[in-house]
């Protein structure tokens, strides 16, 4: 397959999809190597660059087409589509938790945040930014979480490793707070 038909299959598999899509998968539905993947999507990245009103964004080994940020309030308005609510703080600090320390669980978010959780957890989930990934080997078995695509989609972010760094601890070994 020529390298333009091939942007073309991706271009359609990633629209009709609406959500990320793996590599992998994409590679060998198609049939072709990672150099020509690489240069089918060059040819995508080029097409959905600064100007258009889709973007090709990489979240972890995926793709996806989505709208671009200079165009959401249109497409929002055009859709009748209301704007997501902001993220009170204790879900951002849950959010926090679970994004440093993937895959854990809800005991270890509320010992680290000294209350209950199971409400933000469970309002995370609903809202798409946290997913179940596994169960703990422990009695018990408690649900393991991690963030989702559309945690790293919403952020900004291609992969966790992206995250800012973490340094919790001094050269002493003690834990360091910051104000704010």
């Amino acid at each position: 397959m020529e390298t333009k038909e091939l942007a073309a299959a991706i271009e359609a598999i990633l629209f009709a999809a609406g959500y990320p899509i793996e590599i992998i998968k994409l590679m060998e539905t198609l049939g072709c190597e990672k150099d020509q993947f690489e240069d089918a999507i060059g040819i995508l990245g080029e097409k959905y660059g600064v100007d258009s009103g889709v973007r090709l964004i990489y979240l972890d080994g995926k793709y996806q087409l989505c709208t671009s940020e200079k165009q959401l309030d249109r497409v929002r308005e055009a859709l009748g589509i209301r704007r997501g609510g902001n993220l009170s703080r204790a879900s951002l600090e849950v959010l926090a938790v679970i994004a440093y320390n993937q895959p854990t669980t809800r005991s270890f978010i509320e010992q680290v945040r000294g209350v209950d959780c199971t409400y933000t957890v469970s309002s995370l989930l609903e809202k798409g930014l946290i997913e179940v990934c596994g169960k703990l080997d422990a009695p018990g078995r408690p649900s393991l979480y991690k963030t989702s695509s559309d945690f790293l989609r919403v952020f900004g972010l291609s992969s966790v490793h992206d995250l800012p760094p973490f340094e919790v601890y001094d050269e002493n070994g003690q834990v360091t707070v910051k104000p704010l």
